[in-house]
């Protein structure tokens, strides 16, 4: 039985008054490796691999992975509904850091949390965790964050448009919706009106879609699935025929970020759009070069490696949240030098302050850190 925050600390009380010069994780850590105040741990507890199938029918290799992780002392599982986790995995020698939409609802059965994961080109931890994540294996963690989330109240009427894994947020919010009551029409508060539009390439690669479909049997929630291998992207013209009420509705969007781009010049056709982007456009005329964080490493990178990036590739811990430009956990000076940002083209010199997760080298560069 692991012992109570409480009884953590008064541990930790006793070990610092012996345990000079070594800190008192340096012994708790000996009999739990998440029993950590200096840092958020958690253990792998379960790896479900979804495998494709082959055109001749053969199994594939698996390209995603879901992932039920043990949080450690510390970790917050009172998150919002929608929010993401930041994740950290010794890669290398080295911790690579990033943030993975949490797929469960806040305070899950256990307290266990979970994130799906799948493999993308230039993705080091995406595909390291795919390749080789295994029950046991220890990781480091950065508490829930992110703006993309349920509000209180909930809208009357509401619309999801999803796509591959952009479905992986909007989970957490339907699975919370179902245990708050939200789908039951005998709720005096009342229920909202849902409509789900969904995008996946193939069925091999509908995720959650048991989950799907076990929602569609409520009166108020209605799922509109579409096979794009076969049936093309959905437009935005078809979502005014399918929604003939979208005028009325907040929506929420994941997914590709061509689609996003789409909806969000569509906007004004909605009551209100919140979207969640997973990459970064990396096409900018920024040239790379030689990055200098303050006195603690040069690196010289490309012009489609972010600082941030660069950062971590040399061994320093910057901060960070969203990794899109959002949140601005990530903002620092920039010392000397400019830099792209890659979200809105624009270029940063001295002296202001930049998003080293979304901005690139315009040249030689110095980051105050």
């Amino acid at each position: 039985m692991a012992p109570t925050t409480d009884g953590l600390k008064r541990l930790r009380g006793v070990l610092k008054r012996f345990s000079t010069p070594l800190l008192p994780d340096d012994y708790t850590q000996l009999v739990n490796p998440l029993w950590s105040a200096r840092e958020l741990r958690g253990k792998i507890i379960s790896v479900t691999k979804h495998t494709p199938h082959t055109a001749d029918g053969e199994v594939g290799a698996a390209d995603t992975v879901s992932l039920v992780i043990e949080p450690g002392w510390g970790v917050p599982t009172d998150f919002e509904a929608g929010q993401y986790i930041g994740i950290g995995v010794q890669i290398g020698g080295r911790y690579t850091w990033r943030s993975y939409s949490l797929t469960c609802p806040p305070n899950p059965a256990g307290g266990r949390l979970e994130i799906t994961v799948r493999a993308v080109e230039r993705g080091k931890l995406s595909n390291h965790l795919v390749g080789s994540a295994r029950p046991g294996m220890h990781v480091r963690l950065a508490a829930p964050a992110g703006e993309f989330h349920l509000t209180n109240p909930l809208p009357e009427k509401l619309l999801f448009v999803t796509a591959g894994t952009g479905i992986t947020p909007v989970i957490s919010m339907l699975r919370t919706m179902e245990i708050r009551g939200h789908f039951n029409t005998d709720n005096a508060a009342g229920v909202p009106d849902v409509i789900h539009v969904h995008s996946y390439r193939t069925d091999d690669d509908l995720l959650f879609g048991d989950d799907l479909r076990d929602l569609d049997a409520h009166p108020n929630y209605t799922l509109i699935l579409r096979r794009t291998s076969t049936d093309g992207r959905i437009t935005t013209e078809e979502l005014t025929q399918l929604v003939g009420d979208h005028d009325q509705r907040v929506a929420y969007a994941c997914g590709p970020s061509e689609m996003l781009d789409q909806l969000e010049s569509w906007s004004d056709n909605l009551k209100e759009l919140k979207t969640e982007r997973f990459t970064l456009d990396r096409t900018s005329d920024a040239q790379g070069g030689t990055v200098s964080f303050g006195d603690r490493a040069t690196v010289t990178i490309d012009g489609a490696t972010t600082l941030l990036e660069a950062g971590e590739d040399a061994g320093i811990q910057l901060p960070f949240g969203c990794r899109m430009g959002i949140c601005q956990t990530c903002v620092r000076e920039l010392d000397d030098g400019y830099v792209t940002d890659l979200r809105t083209g624009e270029t940063k010199g001295p002296g202001e302050r930049i998003r080293t997760c979304v901005s690139v080298a315009a040249g030689d560069c110095r980051v105050n850190c």
